[in-house]
This record gives C-alpha cells, sequence and structure tokens, in this order.
C-alpha cells in the first residue's frame, strides 16, 4: 500500500505541469486500474491453484467476486485521494462518498456471504426425490429467513450510510423526541409491509405451507412456486400464477393437501346402473392399481357410497406418492374402468328407463279409425 502511494506520488510529481483537476482524475483513474488489474490476478492465481483441489472454495471466491472488486476500488481510493491533487472541500465530499461505500460493501458482502451460508446448508437435501417432506420443510424455512434477513440488512445498511451524514442524524434525533406521533405515523404507513414481514417471520417458523406443497387457494388447485419476503407465488394447475400476500397464509384458511406428506389420496366416482357388477369391479380396480407406475402400493378400494334413484354411486379410492400422481392416476381409473364396462359390461352403463303411451296402452283395443266409422255409417 506504502508503495502504490509513493509511486502515485511520483507520477503526480510527473505531472505537475498539467491542471490540478486533469492529475486528479488521471491519479484516480490509474488507481482504479492498477487494483482492477491486480484483482483480476490474483483471481486468475487462485482459480488455478485451487479448481482442482478446492472447488467448493473456488465457487465460493465467484459469488465474491462482484463484492471483492467493489472492496479494491475502495481501498485504491482511499490511497489515491491524498496524493490527487484535490482541494479540501471536495476532498472531504469523497471522503464520506467513500465512508458510505465501506458500509455498502459491508452489507453487500453480510447479504453475499449469507446466501452462500444458506446454499451450503441446502446442499445436503433434494427436492427432485419422491420423498421430498424434509427437504421442503428447510428449503422453506431457509429461503423465508434469507429474503427477511436481507431485507433487515438493507435497512441496517441504508441507515448507517444516512447517519454519516449530520443533517440526517439530527433528523433521527429529532424523530425520536417526537416518537409519539411519528411513530403512529410511520406504523400505519408500513402496516403492510411489516405484518407480511413478520408473517414470513412466523410462516417460515410454523411453516403452514411450503414450496412444492399442493394447496387450493381461493378455490384455485395449485402447487407453492415461490415465497418471498412479501407474497406466496401459487403455481396453477394449468400453469396460471396466482400471486397471494403472505398474511393470507396466517389470517385465512386453506387447503394443504401435502401438510405431513406428499402422499396422497386419490378418488374416482362412477355413476352405474343397479346391474353392475360391484365385486368385478373391484377385482378390475385392484388390477388396474397394480399396473399403473403411478400407485404407491398403499391403498386402493372400491365402496358403493350412495344409491339413488336411478344409479348407484361408486368411489373408487386409490393413493399415490404426490398429488401430481394422484391426478394422473384418477384419469387413468376412470378412462380403463369404463373401456372396460363398454367392453365386458354394458348392463352396468346408466340408463334412462322410459314408458310410452303406446307401450302402457298396448293391451287395449284400439280406436277404429274415423274413416272407417263413416263407412260402417
Amino acid at each position: 500500500m506504502d508503495e502504490l502511494r509513493s509511486g502515485l506520488a511520483t507520477i503526480t510529481n510527473w505531472l505537475d505541469w498539467l491542471p490540478d483537476p486533469l492529475v486528479a482524475i488521471v491519479i484516480i483513474a490509474l488507481a482504479g486500474a492498477i487494483a482492477l488489474a491486480l484483482h483480476r490476478w490474483a483471481r486468475k492465481l487462485t482459480n488455478r491453484l485451487l479448481n482442482g483441489r478446492y472447488p467448493a472454495v473456488v465457487a465460493f471466491a465467484t459469488q465474491l467476486r462482484g463484492v471483492s472488486q467493489l472492496a479494491v476500488l475502495i481501498v485504491a481510493m482511499i490511497i489515491a485521494i491524498p496524493v490527487a491533487p484535490i482541494p479540501a472541500d471536495v476532498a472531504g465530499v469523497l471522503a464520506r462518498l467513500l465512508v458510505m461505500a465501506v458500509i455498502g460493501v459491508v452489507g453487500w458482502a453480510a447479504i453475499v456471504a449469507l446466501h452462500i451460508a444458506a446454499d451450503v446448508y441446502l446442499l445436503r437435501f433434494r427436492l427432485d426425490t419422491e420423498d421430498n417432506l424434509l427437504a421442503r420443510k428447510h428449503t422453506t424455512q431457509i429461503r423465508v429467513l434469507q429474503r427477511a434477513t436481507d431485507v433487515l440488512i438493507a435497512l441496517f445498511t441504508v441507515g448507517a450510510a444516512l447517519m454519516t451524514f449530520d443533517a440526517v442524524r439530527q433528523y433521527g434525533i429529532s424523530l425520536f423526541a417526537s416518537a409519539g406521533v411519528a411513530g403512529l405515523v410511520v406504523g400505519l404507513a408500513a402496516r403492510p409491509v411489516l405484518s407480511n414481514l413478520m408473517a414470513g417471520v412466523q410462516l417460515a417458523m410454523t411453516q403452514p405451507i411450503r414450496l412444492e406443497d399442493a394447496v387450493i387457494v381461493e378455490g384455485e388447485a395449485g402447487h407453492i412456486e415461490e415465497i418471498t419476503a412479501t407474497y406466496v407465488v401459487v403455481r396453477l394447475w394449468d400453469l396460471r400464477r396466482m400471486i397471494v400476500p403472505l398474511s393470507y397464509f396466517i389470517e385465512k384458511p386453506f387447503q394443504n393437501w401435502t401438510r405431513e406428506s406428499s402422499a396422497i389420496l386419490g378418488t374416482a366416482m362412477f355413476y352405474l346402473d343397479y346391474r353392475a357388477p360391484v365385486a368385478t369391479i373391484r377385482e378390475k380396480l385392484k388390477e388396474i392399481c397394480q399396473n399403473s407406475k403411478n400407485w404407491n402400493g398403499q391403498t386402493v378400494a372400491l365402496q358403493v357410497t350412495d344409491t339413488r334413484e336411478g344409479c348407484i354411486e361408486l368411489r373408487a379410492l386409490m393413493s399415490a406418492n404426490s398429488a401430481s400422481q394422484a391426478f394422473e392416476l384418477r384419469c387413468e381409473v376412470r378412462e380403463k374402468i369404463i373401456d372396460f364396462l363398454q367392453r365386458e359390461h354394458p348392463e352396468a352403463l346408466p340408463t334412462s328407463r322410459q314408458i310410452s303411451i303406446g307401450d302402457a296402452t298396448a293391451g287395449r283395443q284400439p280406436a277404429a279409425a274415423p274413416e272407417k266409422l263413416a263407412a260402417r255409417r
């Protein structure tokens, strides 16, 4: 650092024949270029030495690339500004901006470190497996807390940067002095944001929903696709997206089909004639489920759940490992049961029985036609 400062001072002496503003620009630009060159050289050297043996360290350094570049530039500016021929008032403004930049770098580094720690922790969990309940639980908890912490770090960083100005500091003191009215106004204005932020923390702790949970919200079936700091994205069955505030899942009822387990029961309803062979249909249902890749081998049943005037109601019950597989299994059972009945038991299909007037009067003597009556007369 001392060598760089002495070198910049030497260059300043060489350029004393130029105007001071131009010399200052040259010195600051040169310091920034040297800092970026050193940063690039150090990054290449690190990748060359550690890429084969420590890929995790290389990935960590790659994610910190932006932060490290900005930090190196700030250090270069701290070295160059005292050397460059800059007026005292301008140097004071630049120094204050550098302090704010240092605070911003610290906040940015904290957010990046938080993201890296979250990613490293979640490496042990996989969402692409059938039984992913534990993975969805931890992923939801970590991601929601991560976003809430990001907001808090950003607020503290901006507040710390603004407090470097005397006017803002005095305003903060006066604001605390009149905290009664001001706190009420700010609280009312920020209530939606704060309520969603607190709902996010509560949701991460209690976990009424998790990522990829199968839910029914406002009469729409879908899956939890994303949980942000203020809202939840629900991916509906037809690929539409429903945006729901976080507070909705704390304040209002909804259905979660995968709350305790990803396994789910599916039903298929059939309305058949009274002549339908229930036992045969039950055996056919078991055969269909046993040959289906969507059935998890746990539950299969067929029950007569209702009897009506013109038909009977059968409910086929079968289990699957996920809501999507249960939907596919229900469609498959409906299709194959209907095909089975059409081919082998057409009498089981529902029919409508009607008695025509002609059939009702078949035993009576039909009345003579008017022409025949006239002929007889």
